[in-house]
C-alpha cells in the first residue's frame, strides 16, 4: 500500500502492484525514476531496476510462496520443480545463480523461511508440533525440531516458553 502510495503521490497510475513488483501505465523518465527512488528510500524500501537483484527477488517471492504451496497441498512439488515451473528457468541455473548473488543457497533460505514460519505457528499456539511438521512437509517432528535448535540456537520448548513477536521476522524479511 506505501508503495502504491507513493507512485500515486507522484502522479503515476498503477495497474498492479504485488511483492516485488510495480506496473505503472505510462512510461517513466529517467528523472522520474530517481525521485520514485528517493521516495521509497524515504519509506525504507529499495527500488530494484538491474536484473540480477530482480530475478533474486523474484526467486525470494517464489520461496516465499512455496511455504505456503506446502501448507495448502497434501502432495507438494519438490522446491525445483515449483521455482521451474513459475520463473521458467531450470533449477540448476537459479540454484547457482541465487548462491551467486544471494550469498546462500536456495536449500538453506528454504530452512530460514521454513523456521520463520515455525516461530509464527507456535507463536500462535493454534496448532501441535506434529501438525505444524506436517504442515510444513517435514519427514518427522524430531527432524524439525533438531532443524529448529540448529538454526535458532533453542529447542521448540525453550521458544514456545517465552515466545513473542520480537523473536521472529516476517517471511519477506529473510
Amino acid at each position: 500500500m506505501m508503495v502504491q502510495q507513493v507512485l500515486e503521490d507522484l502522479g503515476f497510475e498503477v495497474e498492479s502492484i504485488a511483492l516485488g513488483k510495480v506496473a505503472i501505465i505510462e512510461d517513466i523518465e529517467s528523472e522520474d525514476l530517481e525521485k520514485i527512488s528517493e521516495e521509497l528510500v524515504d519509506k525504507g524500501f529499495e527500488l530494484i531496476q538491474k536484473n540480477d537483484k530482480a530475478l533474486l527477488e523474484q526467486i525470494k517471492v517464489q520461496l516465499i510462496d512455496y511455504i505456503k504451496h506446502l501448507e495448502d497441498s497434501d502432495e507438494p512439488d519438490k522446491v525445483s520443480t515449483f521455482l521451474e515451473s513459475n520463473l521458467n528457468y531450470n533449477y540448476s541455473y537459479l540454484s547457482k545463480y541465487f548462491s551467486d548473488y544471494g550469498g546462500v543457497t536456495i536449500e538453506k533460505y528454504l530452512i530460514n523461511l521454513k523456521i520463520e514460519r515455525v516461530k509464527e505457528l507456535l507463536t500462535y499456539d493454534e496448532l501441535t508440533l506434529s501438525e505444524i511438521a506436517w504442515k510444513l512437509n517435514y519427514s518427522s517432528v524430531q527432524y524439525l525440531s533438531n532443524q529448529f535448535k540448529k538454526v535458532t540456537g533453542e529447542t521448540v520448548s525453550s521458544f514456545r516458553s517465552h515466545s513473542d513477536q520480537n523473536s521472529r521476522q516476517s517471511l519477506d524479511a529473510v
